[in-house]
């Protein structure tokens, strides 16, 4: 959460130099949001099926969960379109690099999260 005022920071600052990731605070709202929602679909609907062994309608909200990171995908890729896939610019402030260093970790742990899902975990229902 702390990307988002910092991304604002560097909007604000810096807007009117040609490498300014306009729009990325923006972006970054809207997978804040896509990902709140998403953790709480899991944790009061698919979570609570997978600890009680399964459930025959399990395939419905692990296919939505898997549809939502998707959408997280394509929310990161949106950031890194705007952030010249994270490329400071030369001479960027610390803020700038701070921003994109937090957000090259964030679209690791994005990235990890996704394929920890997906290969591992809801191989284990979809295949039960």
């Amino acid at each position: 959460e702390w990307l988002i005022p910092l991304a604002q920071r560097v909007e604000m600052v810096h807007g009117d130099h040609e490498e300014a990731p306009l729009g990325l605070t923006e972006a970054l709202i809207a997978l804040a949001e896509s990902l709140d929602d998403h953790m709480l679909k899991e944790e009061q609907v698919l979570f609570p099926m997978m600890r009680a062994g399964g459930h025959p309608m399990i395939t419905h909200p692990i296919g939505a969960m898997r549809a939502e990171h998707d959408e997280a995908d394509r929310l990161m890729a949106e950031v890194k379109r705007l952030t010249a896939n994270l490329t400071l610019p030369v001479g960027a402030c610390r803020s700038w690099t701070a921003l994109y260093t937090g957000l090259a970790k964030f679209a690791d742990d994005l990235t990890a999260h996704v394929a920890l899902e997906n290969n591992v975990l809801f191989a284990r229902f979809e295949a039960a």
